[in-house]
């Protein structure tokens, strides 16, 4: 058997169509409107991908729908124990200054949340708004103390946040 090669390369049976020849009379089958149908728009050149429908109907369908409905509340920066253990050393306090000075939030504003994953191992004292209870309990045993203290929000920093929520 010979090396495959340029030369010899054939195409699979059946792999090359010809091309179908419209107008070329009407024993073609494709002759006298060549296929198009009657006469009109979409009957010319570039008819069918020139049509485009416009109002204000067919302007709405195209805008995808956003599905459900984020309330007004300002949902709080969630942290896990983890991230604390990791950030903080023995003895500090966790506070929102402090974590947005280690850069685990962005905004000193923002409400934070600690969640119970991972291992605390070391003695923190946590003061922030909110607290899982098996947070709350693995603080407490890990010797250090979880404080809620309630944050105050001007209107100002209540609209940014929610307008940040919603984005």
């Amino acid at each position: 058997m010979s090396m495959l090669g340029l030369h010899n390369l054939k195409t699979a049976p059946g792999s090359k169509k010809r091309k179908l020849r419209l107008g070329r009379g009407n024993a073609s089958g494709k002759g006298n409107y060549s296929g198009k149908g009657g006469k009109g728009q979409r009957a010319r050149a570039s008819g069918k991908k020139g049509l485009v429908l416009k109002g204000v109907k067919t302007y709405i369908r195209r805008i995808p729908k956003k599905g459900g409905f984020l309330g007004l509340q300002i949902r709080p920066a969630v942290l896990n124990l983890l991230d604390l253990d990791r950030a903080f050393l023995n003895g500090e306090t966790v506070t929102n200054s402090s974590l947005a000075h280690k850069g685990l939030i962005n905004d000193r504003n923002t409400k934070v949340k600690i969640l119970g994953s991972g291992v605390l191992s070391k003695k923190l004292t946590v003061k922030l708004q909110a607290f899982s209870e098996t947070a709350k309990d693995a603080i407490v045993k890990a010797g250090g103390t979880a404080e809620i203290i309630s944050r105050k929000l001007d209107k100002n920093q209540l609209k940014q946040q929610a307008k940040k929520a919603q984005s």
